[in-house]
């Protein structure tokens, strides 16, 4: 034992050496660094692993701890295995990544390299001419003609046949029975992904298959929770050995990917027969994505992905944000009524001469819906890597490889930008005109202090319609029902590729008298 511990003491003498070396530089050469990204605590070598490891499970609120205590709410995390990152809170910060110097922040390999296996060369995992490629292909898909024909026709056969019934069903039972709002809300928004990418309906959210586990549905859990812990760990080469040896986190994940790439490649075979072996005109249902992209001539592994990365967009984000906004309106039943007051009053207006017209006068629910996200953002953050030196707004130094992360859930609890009531619900702060009870205008709020559609070039295209198809998912819901949680305790958010609440969303279902 004693020979064990002489032979530790160069190695203590040589770590405390080289802490004290780190000192002098950090206070001789550093301190206006310091001041300006003060992050965790870090040592030679390792950075900031001990704490990024001891606070794993907490990382959003440590971050958004730290951001609010840094004078330019930017902070620089240094770690052993990973890239430097720095993370931002700052909307002149965001502004620059995403708009002024866009082309210096990329998605960059490192982040292609995580999604690569899932997304492949879809759009959300691909930079320069493959991303404007099928950014040109994918935006026809949203114009008003589009946005009116999916609420008539789509989103009002899925809501009403579909969602409605299972609804009525668990209100009209004798003993209470619950529902995971959470899970129906996803099954709805699979269906109509899945409708508008595919022309092709799982049936995920039909009534006689709610009781069994949907395969594909399944498959896309996986291999996003998957996707997201390589993320999240703290060295990448451990999700990098596991896949080269097949083990664990990576052996499900390669199986939920081939089990989705089989889902896809079967439903492009069987369009392709469609198409391709007949001669009837395309009606305005079979002119989905993905005919538009057979008749296109595109190869199939170009189809395959675009398509996975277009069920993405759509699959879990508007359901997360219904699902919380569900939640906080149980907490404010006031605000919940003035919503329903809203809808009755836009109901009884006779200028209004369609459904498609009277979702976008409901301005109320708008900023319902926008201070949902403020507070449980779809996406928690995203990240671009740099390709040269470069400066911050603030004076924050970037070198080229950086990982640069702008941070939409700290963003949202700033004090700066959000005032001392940052943390509750107010609807109200989203509005800017009001007139006899009725909201005539909303504020015009910088998309750079509140990026949850990200901004600039790569500002997501289907922000309309995630806010006509929340819109009239939650107007079908209120108007016939009440929302009231199961449990009293507060959800936990959690932050995977798109968030979600932990458990799911169990809720009484009661019908509004």
């Amino acid at each position: 034992m004693m020979d064990t511990l002489f032979m530790s003491v160069p190695l203590i003498l040589s770590f405390l050496s080289l802490h004290l070396l780190y000192s002098f530089i950090q206070g001789k050469f550093g301190p206006n660094r310091k001041q300006l990204n003060p992050g965790p605590t870090s040592y030679p070598i390792i950075g900031c692993l001990v704490a990024f490891y001891n606070n794993r499970r907490r990382l959003l609120d440590w971050y958004t701890d730290m951001l609010s205590v840094s004078p330019t709410q930017t902070i620089t995390i240094s770690r052993f295995g990973a890239r430097r990152t720095i993370v931002t809170a700052n909307p002149q910060n965001v502004e620059y990544m995403l708009k002024s110097n866009f082309t210096n922040f990329p998605k960059g390999k490192p982040f292609t390299e995580i999604l690569g296996d899932f997304l492949g060369n879809g759009i959300f995992n691909v930079d320069g001419d493959l991303w404007y490629n099928q950014r040109k292909l994918v935006i026809h898909e949203f114009n008003p003609n589009s946005f009116r024909y999916y609420v008539e026709n789509v989103l009002k056969e899925e809501v009403e046949k579909k969602l409605m019934r299972v609804l009525e069903s668990a209100a009209d039972e004798v003993e209470d029975k619950s529902v995971d709002l959470q899970d129906l809300l996803r099954r709805l928004a699979f269906d109509l992904v899945c409708k508008v990418s595919l022309g092709y309906d799982p049936c995920c959210l039909d009534y006689d298959s709610l009781d069994k586990s949907n395969p594909i549905i399944e498959a896309f859990d996986v291999a996003s929770t998957m996707c997201a812990r390589r993320g999240a760990a703290p060295l990448s080469a451990m999700w990098k050995m596991k896949r080269f040896f097949n083990l664990g986190s990576e052996k499900r994940l390669g199986e939920a990917i081939r089990r989705i790439h089989s889902f896809i490649n079967g439903v492009i075979r069987d369009k392709k027969i469609i198409l391709l072996g007949g001669s009837e005109k395309l009606g305005p249902v079979e002119s989905d994505l993905l005919s538009k992209l057979v008749l296109d001539g595109k190869k199939d592994e170009f189809v395959r992905d675009t398509i996975i990365s277009f069920i993405m967009a759509g699959r879990d984000t508007t359901s997360a944000a219904m699902t919380w906004l569900f939640y906080l309106l149980s907490c404010h039943p006031d605000v919940e009524n003035e919503v329903v007051k809203e809808m009755e009053h836009v109901k009884d207006d006779e200028k209004i001469m369609s459904e498609y017209e009277s979702l976008k006068e409901l301005r109320l629910l708008k900023a319902c819906i926008c201070e949902s996200m403020r507070l449980f953002p779809p996406i928690a953050w995203d990240s671009k890597h740099a390709v040269a030196d470069d400066f911050f707004p603030d004076g924050t130094p970037i070198r080229a490889g950086d990982r640069v992360t702008y941070f939409p859930y700290g963003m949202g609890r700033m004090e700066g930008l959000w005032g001392e009531d940052r943390l509750e619900f107010k609807p109200e702060r989203w509005i800017s005109e009001a007139e006899e009870g009725r909201i005539k205008a909303l504020k015009n709020v910088d998309p750079y202090k509140f990026p949850v559609f990200q901004a600039g070039p790569r500002v997501c295209l289907g922000k309309e319609m995630a806010f006509i198809q929340m819109k009239y998912v939650v107007v079908s819901i209120l108007k016939r029902f009440r929302i009231r949680p199961v449990a009293q305790d507060r959800p936990v958010f959690v932050p995977l590729l798109t968030a979600h609440m932990a458990g799911g969303f169990k809720v009484f279902v009661r019908r509004r008298q």
